[in-house]
This record gives C-alpha cells, structure tokens and sequence, in this order.
C-alpha cells in the first residue's frame, strides 16, 4: 500500500494520518535504490577513467593502422591483473586459487574486496547503519561467495554450465535451514543493495547497438513476445490458477518472461514482493535454466532446426545470459551470437518492466484494493531508482561505444577485463545474502498445490512457442536472406 495512503478502519473511527514522505533529494542521499545508482556509477567511472588513461599515447595510429591491415586491435585494461575470481580447476580446489599458469589470485580477489568493501560501507553509514557490523559480516559473505566461485570453476560443473548464482543460493540455503545463519552476518544480508548495484554496472554492457545487428527480426523476437507472455502468464495466475500474491505471479511472470534474476529483483521492487517471494521466483528460475540450458540445443539438432533460428530461440526463451551463452555456443558460432544479441536486446526491457509494472501496481492493485487513489507521484516514488543508473549506464556507454575512436574495442574491453568482475562478485554476493536469509519453512506455503510450478511451466511453454514462432517469421521467412547475408559473411 502507499506510504502516504490511510486505511479506513471497521471496528474504529480512528484517522490514520500517513508519515511525511520523504523528498527525492533527501532520498538520494539516503535510499538504497540511490546508492546503488552511486555505487555502480562510480566503479563504472573508475573503470572507464583508468582504461581511458592507459591507452597507450599511439593508440591512433595503431588503431589506424590495424583498420588498414584488417586485423584487430588488441588493447587491455591496467586493471586487469588487479581484479579476480577464482579460476577453473580439475582435482585439486586450491588450484583456482593458485592456477600453475598464473601467480596467486589472493592479491587481486583482495582488491576486489577492499573496494567493494569501502564502496558499500560508504553507502551504508549514509544510511544510517553502523559500519563495524557491516564490514565484519561482509568479510564473511564474501569468504562464502569465493567458495561458490571456486565451486562453479570445477570442469565438469562448468561443462555443464552450473554457474556461481545456484552455487552460491544452495551454500546460503544449507546454512539457513541446517546451523542457521550467523547473527554476525547478518549485517551483511544486503542482498537488493548488491544486486542493484550489479545491475547498474550491467548497463555498460547492454549497448543499443546491439539492435543494429539484427534489426527489425531481433526486436520482434524481444520486444514483442516478452509482453505478450508476461501479460498472458500474469492474468492467468490471476483468473485461472488464482494465485493468492499477486506479487508472487508478477515476479514469476516477469523473471520468467524477460531475462530471469535481473528482471525479478526489478519488478520486485515495483510491486514491493516479500523477500521470501523473491527467492523462490529466482530459485524456480535457476533450476529451470538449468534444465533448458541443456535440453535445448538436443531438441534444436533433434528437430533440424539451424543455427540462426536455433540461436534466436534460445536468446528470446533461456532466462539467464551466461546459460544463454553456453546453449549457443553448443550449436556454433553463429547460433552463439545471434542467441547472446536477442537476449541483450531483451535485456533493455528490464527498465520498461520496472516501470510498467510500477504504473500497474500503483493505479490498478494497490489503490483498489484500499479504495484510495494514489497521487500521481506515487508511480515515481515507486519507480525503482536503480533502473535509472541501469538505463544511464546504457546510454552513455552506447554513445561512447558508436562516437569515440577506438570504441567498439575500448568499451567491451573495458567492460571484460574490469567491471564485469565487479559485477560478477556483487551478484554472488547477492545471491549467497539470498540463501542465507531463507527458510525452506517460508518457502513451502508458495508450493501449495503446486500453483507458482504450473504457473511457470505453463508460461515457459507459452513463450517456447510463440517465441519459436516468431523467430521463424523473421529468421526463416521474411529477413532470411537479410539475415544470413549478415552472419555468413
């Protein structure tokens, strides 16, 4: 309900006067959604200045001269050597800490943690909280957010794809639910702070350019099944399952119909889900990816599907980009690029879902079920913050990526080799935070007569289909030619 609505009371006649809200301004200095926007706004800034300033004094020349031969630049960031996670192993698990290729990893994963820790500890004394219990606790999320990195590096679980977000859940969960999580940790439990900032710092990598490479056919593909099956997937939970939370089946609705974790924590946020909501929308998620990561490119070959249509599905339907990666790399280069740029175009949508759903939430659920009309800046103080930073992050980065010398090269570079460890670490982090703070026991009143799982299957098979669909018509149909002129160049 909105902060400033009063609900009447049966039994009394008693006036519930609302608390003052709280201005933008003071907000922006004290609300976790801002500090996300600061916090990845300044690594993002960070990132850039420092590739910017090490670019070698002839980086022209050797830009032009490289534009002249045909071949490709090569440029690295000087942060590279300074940023890690641990790395794949076979046998022995300290080998991802200490690689035979490579020196110690221990001094960069330090790095990482004395910025993230100084980072958020700055955001968490603006907000009022005591810094002491915080970086004591951060100490230990992140010790068990190196033992889910070191876990998803062993081959056989990265042949599989089985990646750090269900790693780290399955560590937080076992704690919880067996010896129980730390008071000391808890602290630390900021899970939204670490997964917006994570999402802000993704915006550096989700360039509109990517909509010039297919155009027409991968916008169709994104833009307009994914709300025809959130929409469709929503009211059915609503008219025919008739799920209690109406939260519950938009989370689900969104997470499964966008982009997965990333567009759950944003629509979360726009319709206020409990938190054990939230978990167990990303927790069906993550199993399913898993299941659809493998089975996929097995039914694609099976059905002698190619690589450009096949690639196309998979990048409109698999929730998670990293399980969308690894599917299409199973079926070629081809099916690996055009299945990565669907899901990026997709991914653009986080914003517009925030936003939407917030508009709905605000005018449509809340104001009648309380029979009050909301104000009109209720949409605004319920917009989620950090899409701002997410959508900023965007459009800047995609300027500087299509009007700077150099920055088809600088841009993803940059975005590799720095700030996309940063992000990997905060949505581990978010994830272990997320497990740690759940109880199986607050989970299983969601899974009463398997309501939220049908919904789920019933809306993935939905988008299969008219995804599938879709991308025949654009692919196989009216841009073939287009298409296969592009990629088979």
């Amino acid at each position: 309900m909105p902060e400033n609505a009063s609900t009447p009371e049966s039994e009394s006649s008693e006036i519930v006067v609302a608390e003052p809200r709280r201005s933008t301004w003071s907000e922006m200095k004290t609300s976790e959604d801002w500090w996300a926007v600061w916090i990845g706004g300044g690594i993002l800034l960070i990132c850039f200045l420092v590739f910017y300033v090490g670019l070698p004094e002839n980086f022209s020349e050797q830009l032009q001269e490289a534009e002249a031969t045909g071949e490709k630049l090569k440029v690295h960031s000087p942060l590279k050597s300074w940023l890690a996670k641990p790395s794949s192993w076979k046998s022995n698990p300290l080998s991802s800490l200490f690689p035979p290729e490579k020196s110690s990893l221990l001094i960069p994963m330090c790095v990482v943690f004395l910025i993230s820790l100084c980072a958020f500890s700055i955001g968490i004394k603006a907000m009022g909280h005591s810094v002491s219990k915080f970086a004591t606790g951060f100490l230990g999320v992140f010790l068990l957010a190196t033992l889910a990195y070191v876990l998803t590096g062993q081959v056989v679980a990265k042949r599989y794809n089985l990646e750090y977000a269900l790693w780290a859940l399955m560590i937080g969960l076992v704690i919880s639910n067996t010896i129980g999580t730390p008071m000391w940790m808890k602290p630390a439990l900021k899970t939204e702070l670490y997964i917006k900032t994570g999402l802000v710092i993704m915006g550096a990598s989700v360039l509109f350019s990517r909509l010039l490479i297919l155009g027409v056919p991968g916008i169709c593909v994104a833009w307009i099944v994914t709300p025809i099956v959130l929409i469709s997937t929503y009211i059915f939970g609503q008219k025919i399952l008739k799920i209690e939370s109406k939260s519950l089946n938009m989370v689900i609705s969104a997470d499964m119909s966008v982009c997965g974790v990333s567009a759950a924590i944003a629509t979360a946020a726009s319709c206020k889900a409990k938190k054990e909501e939230l978990s167990f929308a990303i927790g069906l998620s993550l199993s399913f990816t898993v299941i659809m990561m493998i089975l996929m490119p097995i039914v694609i070959k099976a059905l002698g599907i190619g690589p450009i249509l096949g690639g196309a599905w998979m990048g409109g339907t698999i929730d998670s980009t990293g399980a969308v990666a690894a599917s299409g790399a199973i079926l070629g280069e081809q099916a690996e690029q055009i299945a990565i740029t669907i899901k990026m175009i997709q991914n653009i949508l986080i914003g517009v879902t925030a936003f939407g759903v917030a508009v709905y939430w605000v005018t449509c659920v809340e104001g009648k079920e309380s029979q009050v009309k909301p104000d009109a800046w209720e949409i605004w103080y319920r917009f989620p913050k950090f899409v701002l930073g997410f959508v900023l992050a965007s459009s800047v980065f995609s300027l500087l990526y299509v009007s700077m010398q150099g920055g088809e090269i600088i841009v993803p570079t940059m975005v590799k080799e720095s700030s996309k460890v940063f992000r990997g670490w905060f949505f581990c982090l978010a994830f272990i935070s997320i497990g740690l703070e759940t109880n199986f026991r607050a989970l299983t009143k969601f899974l009463k007569g398997g309501k939220p799982l049908i919904l789920y299957v019933c809306g993935q098979s939905l988008n299969l289909i008219l995804t599938l669909l879709m991308a025949w018509l654009m692919f196989s149909v009216f841009y073939k030619d287009v298409i296969n002129e592009v990629f088979n160049k």
